[in-house]
């Protein structure tokens, strides 16, 4: 091996080895950045560890705000917290427009970080977009009742992801007999969409069986 393919190969292991490093520490960086400035703006001078110390402390925003979501919670889950936010909601829901977006986005964070939700937690192959073709897609509920009703089937709601930005994709709903359980974690699938079949896991073993119906339960605020 001559000395340039030498210096190509430790260039790219070079590259291999810091390049995740580094995009993770940024990234990880700039988000404790984001709600440093956020909170220290917010926060009042006396009550701000920032005024009175001679140093900067990395984090205390995310700290905090973490902090501030535990006491919303807790506030939320006891008796006058219940009567504030029923207050609340039924001034929201009675303000056009406002009480739309608000029903939907609650909804929608509802059932995506309940514990028992199934969305975005099973990963599946259907055949998309021809006969033939397989595509990963990920489970995000069971289709409304009027549009089975219609199509007289047991369907299924899929999100599937676009490569290389998951972000984007496609809302369709499927027969469940032709949604197919793979055996691969949310992570795993993602990274095997976002790298375009690059990094692909150990094992893809389907598991073969229909898609079982989801039984899931949100219990409202």
């Amino acid at each position: 091996m001559g000395l340039l393919a030498r210096l190509r190969t430790y260039l790219l292991a070079g590259i291999i080895v810091t390049a995740p490093i580094s995009i993770t520490f940024f990234i990880v960086w700039q988000v404790i950045a984001y709600f440093d400035s956020r909170i220290g703006s917010i926060i009042p001078a006396p009550y701000n560890p920032e005024q009175f110390l001679p140093f900067t402390i990395p984090g205390i925003g995310l700290l905090l705000t973490l902090v501030s979501l535990v006491l919303i919670g807790w506030f939320t889950a006891s008796y006058v917290g219940r009567l504030v936010m029923r207050s609340g909601e039924r001034l929201l829901h009675r303000t056009p427009v406002i009480r739309s977006l608000y029903s939907t986005l609650k909804q929608l964070f509802e059932t995506v970080l309940a514990q028992s939700s199934r969305s975005f937690r099973e990963v599946v192959l259907v055949e998309w977009p021809r006969q033939g073709t397989w595509s990963v897609a990920f489970v995000t509920g069971n289709a409304p009742a009027a549009v089975a009703r219609v199509v007289d089937d047991d369907l299924v709601s899929l999100f599937l992801p676009c490569t290389p930005n998951p972000t984007t994709g496609y809302f369709v709903m499927v027969p469940r007999r032709e949604a197919i359980p793979v055996d691969l974690t949310v992570e795993e699938a993602m990274k095997l969409i976002i790298s375009g079949g690059m990094v692909a896991p150990p094992v893809t073993t389907a598991t073969g069986g229909p898609l079982q119906p989801a039984r899931e339960t949100v219990d409202p605020v």
